[in-house]
């Protein structure tokens, strides 16, 4: 599977932005950026994705675990990214991105989603 269209769930503007120059520069298309979990959930369902970026800690103290439960449903790959936070049991065994990114890093867990 190619691997083009990522969905980004991230709740630092500043962080979302340098995502997508990454994906841009990797040559693959940002589709949306979403800074809660029912946004990523809405996303999820409407448009066509092929992998995803999820942060694990969403603005307000929000975890993505409903986004990771719903993507693994779906059989969207993803990867999680943070700066350091447990894993939930169910999704221990998931791609890690850790902070800071670099475009390597990104790279390389795209790269070991497809």
């Amino acid at each position: 599977m190619s691997i083009e269209r990522i969905l980004i769930v991230e709740d630092e503007p500043l962080i979302a932005m340098m995502l997508e120059d990454f994906l841009d520069a990797l040559g693959k298309q940002p589709v949306e950026t979403c800074d809660s979990v029912q946004s990523a959930l809405a996303v999820i369902d409407q448009q066509p994705i092929d992998a995803v970026i999820l942060d694990i800690n969403l603005s307000g103290g929000e975890k993505s675990w409903p986004v990771a439960d719903a993507l693994a449903a779906k059989g969207i790959p993803f990867v999680f990214s943070s700066g350091g936070d447990e894993i939930a049991e169910g999704h221990a065994g998931r791609p890690r991105l850790d902070k800071p990114y670099t475009m390597d890093g990104v790279e390389k867990a795209l790269a070991g989603l497809g």
